[in-house]
């Protein structure tokens, strides 16, 4: 038996590719280097769901705008005891009061959800009101105007976009397989996307992305990062933002975003110095791990430029972990389509190691 699955192959899927060893990830047939910064979240959500849904519409754009404005309804919702959670846990929560089904309507709402519910959050938790979703916008500039209550400018969208799309699937990672869990029982798509949020809320998973910021703030300048990265190594700490399960070399995605936040950037005062520093950070520590761990090759992952791009946008890094379910929620959502197409209901074995009942003297 593999520890932790490692090796076993689950589910055939049209969806995506992780190649882990030569640093590779396609989506539907296309590098995801490619699809980010080249393509809008609504056209490759409609690639993911393609074949998945009969009444799929070409473009996905107003009818997106339209399961926004929909489930702004359930923001109603929020109360005191919510606003006490994390912005995930509180997305989750209104997410689950939304039908569960497995037609298109649901599952543009389920797209929605995370973009409105989470901007609301943040709103409220800061103490302002939430603004209501504009269904012409684009999804990516939906969500920046709802989290600052105005308009973001052209080269932010972008970022957010590509950001979304870099994320949107992985193939069978953790959040992705306990969706199609459940989606194997015919549950809906709704607790299907429930089980996803679950999954990602996990601090090894999607809530990595946020201590990353922790990490940089605490090494301060570059002068500091050799000492700061060897005393967390001698500890014992993990280092946030580099190496992959999958991964053996650099993950693709991670160049993805830097040249998202490169775009950001342009006419900032502030953010080429912060990049620059998270880049001689970033060489420092891989230095370090190639001194300490020359027999295991440990390369920066997507978290290390996730962090940045949305300190960038101005995202609390409470929300990191619900902007991710913003992208990702498309790839539940085909995979889910794809197991209850053409899939059985998820059933693995377990071996018993208990003791065994003795025999009658």
């Amino acid at each position: 038996m593999s520890d932790g699955l490692e090796g076993v192959v689950a589910a055939d899927t049209v969806l995506s590719e992780v190649d882990g060893q030569n640093g590779r990830l396609i989506i539907r047939g296309y590098p995801v280097e490619d699809l980010s910064g080249h393509t809008r979240f609504e056209e490759v959500a409609g690639l993911l769901l393609d074949g998945f849904f009969e009444d799929l519409p070409s473009d996905l754009t107003a009818d997106l705008g339209r399961a926004r404005a929909e489930v702004f309804a359930e923001v109603s919702a929020l109360d005191v005891g919510l606003l006490a959670r994390q912005p995930i846990e509180i997305m989750r929560s209104l997410t689950a009061r939304l039908a569960d089904g497995d037609d298109l309507a649901t599952a543009l709402r389920l797209i929605a959800a995370p973009a409105v519910f989470t901007a609301a959050a943040v709103r409220a938790q800061a103490g302002q009101p939430p603004v209501a979703p504009d269904p012409d916008l684009g999804h990516a500039a939906d969500i920046l105007r709802m989290l600052r209550g105005h308009t973001a400018g052209l080269r932010e969208s972008a970022a957010l976009d590509a950001y979304l799309v870099t994320v949107c699937d992985h193939g069978l990672n953790a959040s992705t397989f306990a969706a199609r869990v459940v989606a194997s029982t015919q549950a809906g798509l709704t607790s299907a996307v429930l089980a996803g949020i679950s999954a990602l809320k996990g601090p090894l998973h999607g809530g990595a992305p946020g201590p990353v910021i922790d990490m940089l703030n605490e090494i301060g300048t570059p002068e500091n990062a050799r000492a700061w990265i060897e005393n967390a190594l001698d500890h014992g700490e993990r280092l946030m933002g580099f190496g992959h399960r999958i991964y053996k070399v650099r993950d693709p995605r991670a160049d993805a975003l830097k040249r998202a936040i490169t775009l950001v950037g342009e006419g900032s005062n502030t953010l080429p110095g912060r990049l620059a520093f998270a880049q001689a950070v970033e060489q420092a520590v891989l230095t370090i791990l190639r001194e300490r761990k020359p027999n295991r090759p440990l390369d920066v992952n997507v978290e290390f430029y996730t962090a940045l791009l949305l300190e960038a946008l101005a995202i609390p890094p409470a929300a990191f972990t619900c902007v991710f379910a913003m992208g990702r929620v498309a790839g539940w959502i085909a995979h889910a389509r794809e197991q209850l197409i053409g899939g059985r209901l998820i059933r693995p074995q377990s071996r018993y190691i208990g003791p065994m009942p003795r025999a009658a003297a």
